[in-house]
């Protein structure tokens, strides 16, 4: 352990923190002026003062309001920041610029600004320091670190301060003349760019050949960085200040050329719109050597994008490994004394020690802290600690870095969140600005991992309750099979509010349901789990599908709420091969026929459900054959921002078109392959195959009259004959639909309804009337009853009874079996 140095104890044998900021920004004020001058400066304030973001507010064309004319670390609006604040306000950039002096806020004085609603860290703190004398803007700072700027790095602040030149904002591209061969000048309402004669070529266009869109020059863009260069060239994420990216475009022949483009966006003026300006250079002709600074801010910017533990963990690789000339980097957190590896690069096993490799089983290896005693001391004392080749360590830690190891502590929110090992199988030397690297990116990693884990378990928690709110599994169908699918948004954490089901019903048929529930977040999807459970029972009771979604649309209306919800209601006669659809406000069915052809079925619609009182849904006859598909989806799979509905939806008929319809699952996922994710998606598929046994059915409405019972039976006796079942049966059957039918005439009022059907030699009797009360067998009938005695004799002489709601009333049914 004699070997062991820390790099605070590196950093302190050398120079303060002040004293190297301000080397660096001597090297800076030496250095030829370039336009990225001043971001440059601030980037020392993320790696000298440890804050996580810096930006310089000026006075603007109108002295009554300050602008921000550069930033550098994470992007402001996870700090509730503004582009531009009245110069007369009470917030802290301009009580600094209007009083000439600093202000040094902690999380108690921010309790009420609005620049804390919206803070990532409870330990959020801020620094405001005149440019200056009085009214000249200020430069405002952001740390996350517990207790704020210290001593050091307010000193390391002043001193930014005083090397802070703020450019004049450039004018605009028509104000400039012709453009220099590397510049650009986008006009970002309309897409229309200027670009220099460089940049044409570097694109591989003639000057006569570009018709000046920015979609053009995007189209040469490799899909996997166009996310990343929409993002800078989209107004809507496009921020006031300097950014810089690095791109790929394809060439006719040979790998992708990279490029680096930097920008800045103006605001728009009285009179013009704004612009995004700035330059585009091969990025293999500039300098290899990038600065340690730099990969910082590279760092920061991945991280304020990454959403989940795996994204951090993939930025820190992407941003040290390379660089660094890492053999291997894992990154680790810290759960109740338990270190949990989450990312590993190399990711096979062999590429590490073998002890590691005995925890391996199916998940990357944990262990407790206890274990590996010198990581234990790092996590303990908070600073970054390397160890040069040959230094003697404990097995698990020594075999990760042969040749040099660092170990990053990640601290987040006053605790430790985790640790970065980082090895070298050949000796390295490491010189103290190195080391400086290292924590700075140890800082910025550990609030990111924070944040990506509370996003983690949030998002857990809203699948989870996605998932109770829709069908766990679907039925089994007769002559018919079905799947669904659904994914959820990958925007945020709102709960979806899709929802699809499928709902048996009687005599064979089958209700088909898909619906959207207006919104993203809990009050939707409550909303969309009531609907669900509506529309279930109004079909169970034996309504007609125009009346089951009406009785829905009149409960949402009854519900006063502001949501309102689409929904496309297919009722199935899995017996007949038809189906009625009903569409409140939501996308057409597409049926995807035997011969392969797909088809739009443009159903009639009402309005969306809790709209209208008086709405009328209308139904649309639908004939299936063996073998075709009925396919419902919500708009979340359909639209996108670059794609209208309509052509989307005959896109999904040509992909449901060219699919095998054989195998159900697989076509619901290759429908999926490529959605957008920027809203929830439900998709529901069946099958027709049409029923191997067909039932048979007969009918008979029983009139009011004093021979009702014999017509009754006669009706009984005629069908059951015809139909081939046994004299033992018939009789039987003779004796159940006598009592059913008079319970109906005695006890209730209006339409009587016989219906006799025959399945799989099973042999059911139900009777229909008006009346929702369920006949009541009597516990126990004395001698002198005059009634009573019919339902016991029912179930006597029946394998089962039953009542079903039917249409607002009730369906009496009583099963035979011959032979039983």
């Amino acid at each position: 352990m004699a070997n062991v140095v820390s790099e605070g104890a590196a950093i302190s044998g050398t120079r303060t923190a002040p004293e190297r900021a301000e080397a660096a920004l001597d090297t800076l004020a030496t250095a030829p002026d370039t336009p990225d001058r001043l971001h440059r400066v601030l980037e020392q304030a993320l790696v000298f003062a440890g804050a996580s973001f810096a930006g310089v507010y000026v006075p603007g064309d109108f002295p009554s309001e300050l602008f921000l004319a550069e930033s550098a670390g994470l992007p402001r609006t996870l700090y509730g920041l503004r582009d531009a604040y009245p110069a007369d306000s009470s917030s802290p950039v301009a009580e600094a610029h209007r009083n000439g002096r600093p202000l040094w806020l902690g999380p108690e004085q921010l309790a009420g600004c609005p620049e804390a609603r919206r803070t990532p860290s409870p330990d959020f703190s801020l620094a405001a320091l005149p440019l200056g004398p009085a009214g000249g803007g200020c430069l405002l700072a952001v740390s996350e670190h517990p207790g704020g700027f210290g001593a050091d790095d307010r000193a390391c602040l002043e001193l930014i301060v005083r090397a802070v030149a703020v450019p004049v904002p450039a004018a605009p591209a028509g104000e400039r003349g012709e453009l220099p061969p590397d510049a650009f000048s986008l006009v970002m309402e309309s897409g229309r760019v200027e670009v220099g004669d460089e940049i044409l070529r570097l694109f591989g266009l003639a000057r006569d050949a570009f018709d000046g869109r920015v979609e053009t020059l995007l189209g040469r863009t490799v899909p996997e960085d166009l996310p990343a260069l929409m993002s800078v060239v989209e107004a809507d994420h496009m921020s006031i200040g300097e950014r810089e990216l690095e791109f790929r475009i394809l060439q006719p022949s040979g790998a992708p050329r990279w490029l680096r483009l930097r920008g800045r966006l103006e605001p728009a003026g009285e009179g013009r719109s704004a612009r995004l300006v700035g330059t585009v250079a091969d990025a293999s002709t500039l300098r290899s050597d990038v600065t340690d600074v730099a990969r910082v801010q590279r760092l920061a910017a991945a991280l304020a994008t990454a959403g989940t533990v795996k994204d951090v963990g993939n930025a820190v690789v992407a941003a040290l490994r390379g660089p660094l000339q890492a053999s291997r980097i894992a990154l680790a957190e810290l759960e109740n004394d338990r270190l949990v590896v989450t990312v590993l690069d190399p990711p096979q096993p062999e590429a590490w020690p073998e002890v590691w490799r005995s925890e391996w089983r199916t998940e990357w290896p944990d262990a407790p802290v206890r274990t590996m005693p010198t990581l234990a001391a790092a996590l303990r004392e908070g600073r970054a600690r390397i160890w040069p080749a040959g230094t003697e360590l404990e097995p698990a830690l020594a075999e990760v870095g042969p040749g040099g190891l660092a170990v990053l502590p990640l601290p987040a929110g006053g605790r430790m969140a985790g640790a970065c090992l980082i090895g070298w199988d050949r000796p390295r030397d490491f010189d103290p600005d190195e080391r400086a690297l290292l924590t700075a990116c140890a800082g910025l990693t550990g609030q990111a991992l924070l944040r990506a884990h509370a996003f983690d378990a949030e998002h857990e928690l809203v699948g989870m309750l996605q998932r109770t709110l829709l069908p766990r599994r679907l039925p089994r169908l007769p002559g018919a099979v079905a799947v669904a699918r659904y994914l959820p948004t990958t925007a945020g954490l709102e709960v979806g509010g899709d929802w699809y089901d499928v709902i048996p019903l009687a005599d064979n048929h089958v209700a088909l349901v898909i619906g959207d529930v207006q919104g993203h977040n809990a009050g939707a999807a409550t909303l969309m789990g009531q609907m669900r459970t509506a529309l279930r029972a109004y079909a169970a009771e034996g309504h007609a599908p125009d009346v089951v979604v009406d009785h829905a649309n009149r409960l949402l209306l009854d519900m006063e709420t502001d949501l309102f919800a689409t929904c496309a209601y297919v009722d199935v006669d899995m017996e007949q091969g038809t189906a009625w659809c009903v569409r409140a406000g939501h996308l057409h069915p597409v049926l995807r026929h035997p011969d392969g052809t797909a088809e739009i079925v443009r159903a009639e619609g009402g309005p969306p459900l809790g709209v209208l009182a008086r709405a009328e849904f209308p139904m649309t006859p639908l004939r299936l054959q063996p073998g075709t598909v009925i396919a419902l989806t919500t708009d979340g799979l359909v639209e996108s921002p670059d794609e209208d509905i309509d052509v989307g939806m005959d896109r999904f008929a040509r992909e449901l078109s060219a699919a095998d319809p054989a195998h159900l699952g697989l076509l619901a996922d290759a429908l999926l392959t490529g959605a957008h994710r920027d809203d929830d998606v439900a998709l529901l598929l069946m099958r027709y195959d049409g029923m191997a046994v067909r039932p048979l059915r007969e009918s008979w409405t029983v009139w009011r009259v004093p021979e009702a019972v014999r017509h009754a039976r006669r009706f009984t006796r005629r069908t059951l004959n015809a139909w081939g079942v046994s004299q033992d049966t018939l009789d039987t059957a003779l004796l159940v639909v006598s009592e059913l039918v008079t319970n109906a005439l005695v006890h209730t009022g209006g339409q009587v309804r016989l219906d006799l059907s025959l399945v799989n030699h099973r042999l059911r009797l139900a009777v229909a009337d008006s009346s929702p009360r369920s006949p009541v067998k009597p516990a126990s009938i004395g001698w002198e009853a005059t009634g009573g005695r019919g339902i016991l004799l029912v179930e006597a002489v029946s394998a089962a009874w039953g009542t079903l709601p039917v249409s607002g009333g009730k369906q009496v049914w009583a099963d035979l079996v011959p032979g039983g």
